[in-house]
């Protein structure tokens, strides 16, 4: 009845409606929406409690909210929140259900009484929502909540000493092009210490310098952590030094011959792929790098190491062709003896299947599939794979940068978006079983689905030769797909 009350209301002209129904309507909508919150927050305390997700190989509610439905972090986190008030606050969750407070008003009051101590939060909460029944807005609650804060506080010194410590935070927020966003509340002796180094590397230049006090200080916080990064002060992570990574396109490193209006075509077509890269990392808040182009990646290319790791896009057009040719060539080698009449259908054969196995990896992205096609708009492939593959005993950090640039973040099959940084490198073939240490035969997983849903829970993972991943549990009756294979063109 709700769902079909409410695909009414999705489906009806609001405009054809007059303004007194468009307000009741309104009402409605948050009423139930407050309803429809604290019944979330019953159903997935209790899901909590009882670890609903570890059924499907997720390490958290959170984590099965994203991946199981389709929410993103930010609502699963503020979910999650409401299912621990559940708990801490049931008046308020209690008066979500009854329809009497919003949920963003029952929120902020979560949010204030949760700094009273635990013995006064239930009254206040009952204070507060009955004043707000009343007819209190937010700033008179404010008013009534300092009061009680006051008063709950009252045996204790003016000021909290402990209260900036625990307050203290900072966020790192990437934007789509890959810029950041700084903010947070820092202690009093650490904002001493960041604006005695920023003032100290945000002098001005000279009298040419025309930044602005803004941009001197960003660019001060920048050639300090450039500093501290080549100073070899910080602490390794997985084994290996801390390393500034930063993504710069083939397209962005080549003098492509400014002439060519075919390269230009697929300059701009990389680049293309590249922003939606940097954009795919910024939305997911991968750790594995900058990505750059033009005049920055022309910046930075100018002095840095530079770790050249080659990889291919798949095309499955080609799949079919290779293949054929591969049955073929085998007929041939089936032959008692080569006769003088197949040897040169041998040779073209193996020349044919050397060339197109160069196209399936070269894909409809890649450079010279694009010179050979003469064409823009081909669909990509699939995603892209390492090229130039070593072995090794242990993992070398060679092998351990190259999965780390693929994967970019857990690849556990069921979703997980655990940055690189968190990840440990996993074998898909133990090596006491034979397995060796190649950028094939490794996969990056946070350390929930590796060590404990692999190695305690039995669950067993491969990565497909598309790049895509796939999982089962110990009696193979749950399977996980981390995508479907590429659709075939036509």
């Amino acid at each position: 009845m709700v769902r079909a009350g409410l695909g009414y209301l999705a489906a009806a002209d609001a405009a054809q409606l007059p303004a007194a129904t468009q307000a009741e309507c309104l009402r409605e909508l948050e009423r139930n929406d407050a309803a429809a919150t604290a019944a979330r927050a019953s159903f997935l305390a209790a899901f909590t409690a009882g670890q609903g997700h570890a059924g499907d190989g997720d390490y958290s509610a959170v984590s099965w909210l994203i991946h199981r439905t389709g929410i993103t972090r930010g609502a699963a986190v503020g979910h999650s929140a409401w299912a621990k008030r559940a708990a801490t606050h049931p008046k308020v969750v209690a008066a979500l259900g009854a329809r009497q407070v919003s949920e963003s008003v029952g929120r902020v009051i979560c949010l204030w009484t949760g700094k009273l101590p635990r013995e006064h939060r239930d009254a206040a909460d009952e204070q507060l929502l009955a004043a707000f029944a009343g007819g209190l807005g937010l700033a008179d609650l404010a008013g009534l909540f300092a009061e009680m804060y006051v008063r709950a506080r009252g045996d204790l010194p003016d000021q909290d000493p402990g209260r900036e410590f625990a307050d203290r935070e900072v966020k790192l927020a990437t934007t789509i092009g890959g810029a950041g966003v700084l903010h947070g509340d820092l202690t009093a002796g650490c904002a001493a210490a960041v604006a005695a180094v920023l003032d100290a590397l945000a002098a001005p230049a000279g009298k040419d310098d025309d930044r602005t006090k803004g941009q001197r200080y960003h660019d001060a916080l920048a050639e300090a952590m450039r500093r501290l990064t080549a100073a070899g002060l910080l602490p390794e992570r997985a084994g290996q030094p801390v390393k500034a990574w930063a993504h710069i396109s083939l397209a962005d490193l080549m003098l492509l011959d400014g002439d060519s209006a075919l390269q230009e075509q697929w300059t701009e077509r990389v680049r293309a792929r590249w922003a939606a890269r940097r954009a795919h990392a910024a939305e997911t808040g991968a750790s594995d790098g900058a990505w750059l182009d033009g005049d920055a990646a022309a910046a930075i290319a100018c002095d840095a190491a530079m770790a050249p790791v080659v990889t291919g896009d798949v095309n499955v057009d080609a799949l079919e062709d290779l293949v054929r040719l591969c049955v073929e060539l085998d007929r041939l080698r089936r032959d008692d003896e080569r006769r003088p009449d197949t040897t040169q259908a041998w040779a073209a054969i193996e020349q044919a299947v050397i060339g197109k196995a160069v196209d399936l990896l070269s894909g409809p992205g890649g450079l010279a599939s694009f010179l050979r096609r003469r064409q823009l708009g081909v669909r990509l492939g699939g995603p892209s794979l390492p090229l130039d593959i070593g072995y090794a005993e242990t993992v070398p950090a060679g092998i351990r940068n190259a999965v780390l640039l693929r994967d970019r973040h857990c690849q556990w099959a069921g979703g997980c978006h655990q940055p690189a940084g968190a990840c440990e490198v996993h074998h898909t073939k133990h090596k006491a079983r034979g397995g060796t240490t190649s950028v094939k035969d490794c996969v990056l997983l946070c350390a929930f689905h590796h060590q404990v849903v692999i190695h305690r829970w039995g669950w067993t993972l491969v990565v497909n030769p598309d790049g895509t991943t796939t999982a089962w549990n110990k009696d193979k009756t749950k399977v996980l797909h981390s995508h479907g294979p590429p659709a075939r063109a036509g």
